[in-house]
């Protein structure tokens, strides 16, 4: 079975950071899109980051670049979400995602085919 185990979630002051990671088990790394999607409360889920592990390719979205950083151990199947500079508006429960894409921002716009447990985030102001 495929697995992938989020963790790292936390309380912290706004300014602060965080990281996140996500151990993946039971898929072939190399050939996934991982990712990270948040959800906050009265809120749709919106994708944040994902990188390629083929390839080494990264995607932000706009409201994280320059905050946030995604990278992989691939020795460890995994990957992390380095969360800078954290803002009240990052406040969500932040789930990792898989998908088989070649393209690193396809798995934020055309669907995951695994989904991690979520780890709640929150920044207090």
């Amino acid at each position: 079975d495929v697995q992938l185990q989020a963790s790292g979630g936390g309380l912290v002051e706004a300014g602060g950071s965080l990281r996140l990671s996500c151990a993946a088990s039971g898929l072939h790394f190399e050939n996934y899109v991982i990712g990270w999607f948040r959800q906050a409360p009265g809120k749709e889920r919106e994708g944040v980051s994902s990188i390629s592990i083929r390839q080494g390719t990264v995607f932000y979205v706009d409201s994280v670049k320059g905050r946030f950083t995604i990278s992989s151990d691939n020795d460890k199947n995994t990957v992390y979400l380095q969360m800078n500079n954290l803002k009240s508006e990052d406040t969500a429960v932040y789930y990792c995602a898989a998908g088989s894409y070649w393209n690193v921002a396809d798995l934020l716009n055309y669907g995951v085919d695994y989904w991690g447990k979520g780890t709640q985030v929150t920044v207090s102001s």
